[in-house]
């Protein structure tokens, strides 16, 4: 399906009400038939985490039940096979059927962010669009993001990108709430969890929450931790993966790993987000395969990006690198660009592998999940 053709679909989709959802489902999705009895949480994977598979909505849905997980997240419109109103009434009704929380997310909203793709039309438009498949979907949030972790170093200013999407922001809240809709904006490298949570109350946190990336703090020198504490208030939804965090000779370095696999405790950031974030789920966003990237924050240019980091945060994750260490496991390495189909086939294999391997150290170490294992 094209952009174009997305949009002219999705635009016309009906809105189809706001009722109040059962009392086990989360606000991201759809009910579960499993009561919640007990401590542990939801645990599920966003589709991003085995992009290379190319499977789409029911595909997942499947998958993550053979898996006996509780919960998936899809894009909009990439991991759907149509967004056709009739459709995604199954997508909906197949995911209750096998007790799946389905929950959404979409691309860029902020119109002057190198991110934002002008074929979308406005971001209003865009937002109206993907806000049209989430309702009929029967879900309550969608996550979205501003832009990437080069917005710190580039030559607009982050400040005129915040900007930007408070406006936007201010501009859909009348249609968001007609669809009884919240965006959950992810820390996404780009702005710290302290400018992330002043745009959250300054747009309202009625209509606007969080989604919280675990991986993510490293490209702005947060401690996840840290920035947990600052954004749980608002978080709606979640993407957790692992870091090795390490000191290098420009600074410090950070690549990402599977579950279990990192240097940044995040055995006790998910305890604390249980205990910060009760009822919301914990899924999974495993990305490896990419090498270790270097912070040199021991060099002037580097802190031209970070002009209002409190010497407090810095000194934080500084203390967390010194702490930490490099990965030293077997990891196939793709890097950008095109590969052969060899290295293809062994990335696509990683992504699934690692992916699942986090799931049960997530069960069994981090005693997550409502339904037995697989």
């Amino acid at each position: 399906m094209t952009r174009r053709n997305f949009l002219n679909v999705a635009a016309a989709l009906p809105a189809v009400g706001t009722a109040q959802a059962p009392p086990d489902r989360a606000e991201t999705g759809t009910a579960s038939k499993t009561a919640v009895t007990e401590t542990r949480v939801r645990l599920g994977y966003d589709a991003y985490s085995i992009r290379d598979l190319k499977w789409k909505d029911r595909q997942h849905i499947e998958y993550a039940a053979s898996l006996n997980l509780d919960a998936v997240q899809l894009s909009i419109p990439d991991d759907f096979e149509s967004v056709e109103a009739g459709h995604l009434h199954e997508v909906r009704d197949y995911a209750a059927a096998k007790s799946i929380e389905l929950s959404v997310g979409t691309g860029c909203i902020c119109p002057t962010n190198p991110a934002w793709n002008p074929a979308h039309g406005s971001p209003e438009q865009y937002l109206a669009g993907s806000g049209a498949v989430a309702n009929q979907l029967g879900l309550k949030a969608m996550r979205v993001f501003i832009g990437s972790p080069t917005d710190r170093h580039a030559k607009v200013p982050i400040e005129t990108h915040i900007q930007s999407t408070l406006k936007v922001l201010r501009s859909v809240r009348a249609r968001m709430q007609d669809l009884g809709l919240k965006l959950a904006i992810e820390n996404h490298g780009d702005l710290t969890a302290r400018e992330l949570r002043a745009l959250v109350e300054t747009a309202g946190p009625d209509m606007v929450g969080v989604n919280y990336d675990s991986g993510n703090p490293m490209w702005v020198m947060e401690d996840p931790a840290q920035a947990l504490e600052l954004l749980a208030p608002f978080v709606v939804t979640s993407h957790f993966r692992d870091s090795a965090l390490f000191e290098h000779p420009r600074g410090a370095a950070f690549q990402w790993v599977a579950m279990g696999d990192g240097a940044v405790n995040i055995s006790s950031v998910v305890d604390s987000y249980k205990k910060l974030c009760p009822g919301k789920s914990v899924l999974l966003e495993i990305i490896t395969g990419r090498p270790p990237q270097v912070l040199p924050y021991l060099e002037d240019e580097w802190w031209k990006g970070f002009r209002t980091t409190p010497a407090a945060d810095f000194a934080r994750f500084v203390r967390l690198a010194r702490q930490g260490h490099a990965y030293l496991g077997p990891m196939v390495i793709g890097g950008p660009g095109q590969h052969s189909e060899p290295l293809t086939a062994a990335l696509r294999e990683q992504q699934r592998l690692d992916l699942e391997r986090s799931l049960k150290y997530c069960r069994e170490t981090l005693k997550l999940g409502l339904r037995a294992q697989a």
